[in-house]
């Protein structure tokens, strides 16, 4: 699933002018957690302000959030998400980087995905990413055996197939999950000439 499709579109932005009381009462009406801050002007950074933000910053120190400005508080530039992201990197990269959610953007402000989102609305439960890559993983090298015995080993058909099969190891490599055991491919000389009879099965998983 990608982040457009779990996605929260109720966002509501904030002027990085505003009062933090500005910020908690239309947090409190809208009944968010947190803010996304405008872009000043074109080119400007998004920016996002929490409610641990406010908590941290404010309300443990002491200060009248009347006179603390959302731009003392708020983190900027923001990580965003692009709406094509697939969640399992969505929650890879609110792993690597501690946050918990991020604006979803491009071009404009789509909306804004969570932890929570991925959690109660990702499909992660019923299609593993690891088991749909091994699906995919087995169809791609089927299908590049079949290419190289029709068009030849040393074909732009079948060289483009195999690289298919090396893009889907490599991102199973990401993932950390386990390799094929057994040789998918046919050894042949720099001629495209097969060096041997082997002829290697289909990898089991």
């Amino acid at each position: 699933m990608k982040a457009k499709q779990v996605m929260t579109q109720n966002v509501a932005t904030i002027r990085a002018s505003a009062t933090i009381t500005d910020a908690v009462r239309l947090m409190r009406l809208k009944e968010l957690r947190c803010l996304i801050v405008e872009p000043r002007m074109p080119g400007d950074a998004y920016g996002i302000i929490t409610e641990t933000d406010i908590a941290a910053k404010v309300v443990a120190c002491g200060k009248d959030p009347k006179k603390v400005r959302v731009y003392e508080v708020m983190t900027k530039p923001c990580i965003v998400v692009n709406p094509d992201l697939e969640i399992e990197y969505v929650a890879r990269l609110f792993a690597n980087t501690g946050i918990w959610r991020a604006p979803v953007i491009q071009g404009e402000l789509l909306g804004i995905i969570s932890v929570t989102d991925i959690i109660l609305k990702g499909e992660f439960i019923e299609s593993p990413k690891v088991t749909f890559l091994h699906q995919e993983l087995q169809r791609a090298i089927s299908n590049a055996r079949a290419v190289s015995a029709t068009y030849g080993t040393q074909s732009q058909d079948a060289q483009e197939a195999w690289n298919l099969v090396d893009e889907i190891e490599a991102e199973l490599g990401f993932y950390g999950a386990a390799m094929p055991t057994v040789q998918v491919r046919e050894p042949h000389d720099e001629e495209g000439q097969r060096l041997s009879t082997f002829r290697p099965h289909a990898a089991s998983y």
